[in-house]
Order: C-alpha cells, then sequence, then structure tokens
C-alpha cells in the first residue's frame, strides 16, 4: 500500500466513523474535506443510506469539502457554501461551528475575537464585542463574600 492510499483509507474510515455517529445521533452535521476521488465514495454511501449531502470544491486543489447530516442544518449550509471557510462572517462561522458540535464556549470566544476585527472593538479594554461591562463582573457584584 503507498503512502496514498493509506491516507485515503484513513480519510474513508474517519468518514464511515462520522456516518456511525450522525445514525446513533451523535452529530447533526459533519464536514469532511476529502481527495475528490474519496468524496464520491463517500457520496454513493451517502446515497445509499439516504443522508443528505453537499459538495463545495476547495480552492487550490483536488479536494471538497462534503458536508452531511439532517436537512435543517443543511439549508443553513447551503446559505453561506458559495465562498470559501475562511471568507465566512463571525456569524455563520460561528453557526457553522455550533452545528459541527464544537464546544459552545471556544466558538464564543472565536466569535468575539472575529466580530472584534470586524468592528474594529478592543475586546481586552472593553470586556465584550459591544463595548460594553464584561458579564463576569456585573455577575461578581452579585455573589456573597466567602470570607
Amino acid at each position: 500500500m503507498e503512502c496514498a492510499d493509506f491516507y485515503r483509507h484513513a480519510e474513508m474510515k474517519m468518514c464511515m466513523h462520522h456516518v456511525y455517529e450522525f445514525h446513533k445521533g451523535i452529530r447533526s452535521l459533519v464536514l469532511c474535506t476529502l481527495e475528490r476521488s474519496c468524496a464520491e465514495l463517500l457520496k454513493e454511501r451517502l446515497d445509499a443510506q439516504g443522508i443528505g449531502y453537499l459538495v463545495q470544491p476547495v480552492a487550490g486543489g483536488d479536494k471538497v469539502n462534503l458536508y452531511f447530516g439532517k436537512s435543517a442544518c443543511l439549508d443553513v449550509v447551503q446559505t453561506f457554501i458559495d465562498k470559501p471557510l475562511n471568507r465566512l462572517s463571525p456569524e455563520q462561522d460561528f453557526m457553522l461551528g455550533s452545528m459541527l458540535g464544537y464546544a459552545v464556549e471556544q466558538q464564543c470566544e472565536r466569535y468575539c475575537k472575529r466580530r472584534a476585527a470586524v468592528i474594529g472593538c478592543e475586546i481586552a479594554l472593553h470586556g465584550s464585542c459591544e463595548g460594553g461591562s464584561s458579564m463576569r463582573s456585573s455577575r461578581a457584584a452579585f455573589l456573597p463574600d466567602t470570607e
């Protein structure tokens, strides 16, 4: 087995595991970045199992982003699949990450950083993306003293 064949085998094995997790309800949406030949094999499997999917070409190569999952999630992805992932708005990036099952707290931090870059506010200076006070400081006022 050549190195490229091993890589394709590992890609397909991971994708089949994602299909299993989808069937078990662990994931509502999956994103796999694959070589076109692997994507074709996965599409056949998804078609055979009645699982919806979308394909997005990846610029500069022989790869595609293949999204599969619940139709409601695919409907949302369809609204921004026309551009590369690095061109998503902070809101689109947040929605996609959340639908893919990324940690919500990390998604919130990522959103604030990306939003700050867009609107030019300083999170460290203001404590939030909108320039208001930090929730941590307002909650601290209601915590009882432990001394």
